[in-house]
């Protein structure tokens, strides 16, 4: 269960990091269309774990790759946006968030069931 400083400082985080994906996005990773869903704080406020979705590009993994090498780059700018509000800017790891694509992926399968009448009887 997080408290609720770790929730604020998540959500300060999240909104702060995403500001910096849209001004550095496109240096990093180019075309990919990055967005920040979750980010969950450890018990020290230390590290920050980074969920992101990650759309227009084949292979996903390569977009947080990038993002893991140009990790200072990133880190940095985050500091310079927190600067104010936080004492210490707690490390970053990134992950990928595939919520998305198993949503449609599932949503894809139960419309092919319906299709070919798998579903059971509608009434």
């Amino acid at each position: 269960m997080e408290s609720i400083r770790q929730q604020q400082i998540a959500e300060l985080v999240k909104r702060n990091f995403g500001a910096v994906l849209q001004s550095e996005g496109n240096y990093i990773y180019g075309d990919a269309f990055v967005t920040v869903t979750r980010v969950k704080m450890s018990s020290d406020l230390g590290l920050a774990r980074i969920y992101c979705s990650i759309y227009n590009t084949e292979n996903k993994q390569a977009v947080i790759l990038q993002m893991e090498q140009e990790y200072g780059r990133l880190r940095q700018a985050l500091g310079s946006r927190l600067r104010k509000k936080m004492r210490r800017i707690p490390e970053l790891e990134f992950f990928m968030d595939d919520t998305l694509d198993e949503m449609y992926r599932l949503n894809a399968l139960f419309d092919r069931l319906h299709d070919e009448k798998q579903m059971g009887e509608e009434e």
